[in-house]
């Protein structure tokens, strides 16, 4: 199924995409000059260093030049991982504009590999307004373990909405890869012999008026100022999806909110303010009267989610003329073609591929804040199928961050208001991802160990080298009470309002992955140890940019006998391809416990879920935007899976917890439909669905989850998670004892208490017991 294939290489195109934001001053990609000759693929030493010049590496520690092994010229690429290499993987990047014509583009080069557990692959993307539209990695083509020198090729067809194309090179998991002779060819011809793209004009491309700024500075606002600025910021954002010369593209509506501004701010009350919004709207012109047969539809009453537009109404706050003209707009309002919204084909989730990010802008810029807050606000209100769900009185959010993004005295300050603001929509999906720097703890250090949650308290998990001093103070187990005298409890209370997450379990998982971060120095650590309160002197260590992902699933094999009646496969490492053979190395045992503490490396519901079924078996449906009536939600078709010819008979138990989100709890919605299945755990991130990325002013980034998911009885999943059927969680005395406890309770779900224990047992011995690990 298309709308959670996407969701498969997110984690992975997401990660490439966040370094390369900066690298143009908006999202359309600015004139520069082709790749005209292929010795600007070539690979060469940087001048001071030997990471490769022209292309940006990370983790740069991972990828240098070679001069010795080489396919042919002077120089390859080399990336070199090992197990502490920082993250899942290594990538060299560049980008060129689109602006090139043809069917086809295509990448090709060499490769060499040694040992590579993972994989090696070309890479390309290509980027519209805003989104992602295609991508290509080699996942697929698997060239992993040691190989020659061979040529391998990607392409993608070329997308007429795309504006950038980024490529490269890339090593996942462990070894050695070398990458030379690189070509890039459109329709087989290289791409220096290419026509160029003749790409229409958009009001974007000829409205330049505030492209270095909206000259609006702002020290303080008066409470009429943030009354009117509400009444604006809900007027601009109507207009935006209603208004037929708007919604058709006619406007650079982001301007026109930067020319309206100052007339709203020096107006002395509100009258004077509705009548300045009033004056505006009919600049725009004439509204064309629908013809009675072909006038949008109202909203159908079965709707899983209504527009909430009973405020146009309001005279008392509008006064009449404008209540009037925003109810004529929207009874005039234009079909479902709209220039700053469209749907993703196949997927039907919200595409804002005409939202620019104005990267260029130097910030405190008032006016350029208020756009941010407007647009994202907007959004949530039309096309966030979760709106509902995030809990919030969204007017009341609308007035609460009006003075706050406006009066931000510098960047670091408009982005913390924005992660703040972000953090509203309750959804794990939604962080400001290109802002987390800012996010508290600060710093490019943290203690070296890992951190969970457990029994509701900062217990250590892992440790890091067993050489290092300050991991030798901390134990396994360890609970974290206070960090330089301020109580852990504190910490949280300040840091919560930025986390972006669906549920408290999420919250959790991702404030104890950073709440150990901060300057590089010596801290003091009060904890709690076997009942004891303790203090420790430990050292801040230099933190990588990206850890590994940080699963709970079993070491090692992807599929395995914990014992001869009990089968094992975790999904983190799954290969769709292999399931008929994992299902025939299961089949006579008495269950399989699927363990998706973990996000899927590939999308196997149907795959995996079809071995598990006798009958076609609804599992999951959707909810689907309406561009003609913006703010409405319908309900989609209930998918299903349809059973495969071998059956597997015995029990099913899926594992989950706080680290299984969206495709994770796709994967288990769909598992747990099988007759006789068993979820085991505790509740999932509450995060499902397509994410749709809205870019915004000063080049940040989030999204929102783009559709709603649904069980077939059209119950939520959304910050509820997956809610297990029978909940286990681990314990403090469990990870001390280097216990899986959520699988010991799998395990007794199958064998029955008393005829599982010698099972357990044979775990819990080292050398089968999966043991505490760094992933740092």
């Amino acid at each position: 199924m298309l709308a959670m294939k996407r969701c498969a290489f997110f984690v992975l195109c997401f990660a490439f995409s966040l370094p390369l934001a900066s690298q143009t001053n908006s999202s359309r990609p600015a004139p520069s000059p082709r790749l005209t000759v292929q010795e600007s693929l070539v690979f060469a030493p940087e001048a001071k260093g030997t990471t490769p010049s022209g292309w940006y590496s990370n983790p740069a520690a991972t990828v240098n030049v070679d001069s010795q092994v080489v396919h042919s010229g002077r120089w390859s690429v080399r990336f070199d991982r090992n197990a502490a290499s920082e993250g899942g993987f290594s990538v060299i990047t560049r980008s060129i504009p689109v602006d090139f014509a043809g069917s086809n583009v295509e990448l090709r080069g060499y490769f060499r590999t040694k040992d590579v557990t993972g994989y090696a692959g070309l890479w390309m993307r290509e980027d519209g307004e805003g989104q992602m539209l295609m991508l290509e990695n080699m996942a697929s083509q698997h060239v992993d373990g040691s190989r020659e020198w061979s040529q391998y090729t990607i392409e993608l067809p070329i997308d007429a909405k795309a504006h950038q194309l980024f490529f490269g090179v890339l090593l996942a998991g462990t070894g050695t890869l070398w990458a030379d002779d690189l070509r890039l060819l459109v329709d087989g011809q290289p791409i220096a012999e290419a026509k160029p793209m003749d790409r229409p004009l958009t009001v974007l491309d000829t409205d330049h008026q505030f492209d270095k700024g909206s000259q609006i500075a702002l020290s303080s606002l008066a409470p009429n100022q943030i009354d009117n600025l509400f009444t604006l910021g809900r007027v601009w954002g109507f207009l935006k999806y209603h208004h037929p010369a708007v919604a058709a593209g006619k406007h650079q509506w982001d301007y026109d909110l930067l020319r309206i501004l100052p007339a709203v701010l020096a107006a002395p009350d509100r009258v004077h303010a509705n009548e300045a919004i009033v004056q505006w709207i009919d600049s725009l012109g004439e509204i064309p009267v629908c013809d009675a047969n072909k006038c949008p539809p109202e909203p159908a009453s079965d709707l899983n989610l209504k527009p909430d537009l009973a405020w146009i109404h309001h005279s008392t706050t509008l006064g009449s003329a404008l209540s009037m003209r925003l109810q004529r707009i929207y009874q005039n309002r234009p079909g479902d073609s709209q220039f700053y919204v469209s749907l993703a084909p196949g997927v039907a989730n919200p595409v804002f591929e005409h939202e620019l990010s104005y990267a260029g802008v130097a910030f405190p810029d008032s006016g350029f804040q208020l756009l941010a807050l407007f647009r994202w606000w907007n959004i949530m209100q039309y096309w966030s199928p979760y709106r509902n769900e995030a809990g919030q009185n969204w007017p009341a959010v609308l007035n609460e961050f009006i003075p706050k993004l406006a009066l931000a005295k510098d960047r670091t300050a408009y982005q913390l208001a924005m992660l703040e603001l972000v953090a509203k929509a309750n959804d794990t999906h939604a962080n400001l991802w290109s802002s987390l720097d800012v996010r508290p703890p600060t710093g490019k250090c943290a203690l070296p160990v890992d951190v969970r949650f457990i029994e509701s308290r900062a217990v250590v998990t892992g440790l890091a080298a067993k050489d290092s001093a300050s991991t030798i103070a901390f134990h396994i187990g360890d609970a974290i009470q206070s960090i330089d005298g301020m109580p852990l409890s504190k910490l949280i209370e300040d840091w919560t309002p930025l986390y972006a997450d669906s549920n408290s379990a999420a919250r959790q998982r991702d404030m104890a992955r950073t709440l150990t971060g901060g300057e590089c120095k010596s801290v003091v650590v009060g904890m709690r140890r076997s009942g004891k309160l303790i203090e420790i002197h430990a050292e801040r260590k230099l933190a990588q940019t990206e850890s590994k992902p940080q699963w709970h699933d079993l070491p090692g094999d992807t599929f395995r006998l914990l014992s001869p009646d009990i089968a094992y496969l975790k999904l983190s490492t799954v290969k769709a391809a292999d399931v008929p053979n994992y299902i025939e190395r299961a089949a006579n045992t008495k269950g399989l416990i699927i363990d998706i503490r973990n996000y899927p490396s590939e999308f196997v519901p149907f795959a995996l879920g079809s071995h598990l079924v006798k009958e076609p078996t609804p599992f999951a449906m959707f909810t689907i935007p309406d561009l003609t009536n913006p703010g409405a939600f319908h309900f989609g078709n209930t998918v299903s899976i349809d059973p495969a010819p071998a059956h597997y008979s015995g029990k099913v138990v899926v594992l989950v917890d706080e680290v299984s989100q969206s495709q994770a709890e796709y994967t288990a919605m769909a598992l747990r439909s099988a007759p006789g299945a068993i979820v085991v755990g505790s509740t999932t991130a509450g995060a499902d669905g397509n994410v749709s990325a809205i870019p915004l002013p000063g080049g940040l980034s989030t999204m929102i989850s783009g559709i709603g998911v649904f069980y077939p009885d059209q119950g939520p999943t959304q910050r509820i998670g997956i809610v297990p059927d029978v909940e286990a969680k681990p314990t403090i005395a469990g990870i001390k004892a280097g216990r899986d406890e959520v699988l010991e309770t799998a395990i007794r779900q199958i064998l029955g208490r008393g005829t599982a224990k010698s099972t357990i047992e044979r775990l819990a011995r080292p050398d089968t017991a999966p043991q505490p690990t760094s992933t740092r």
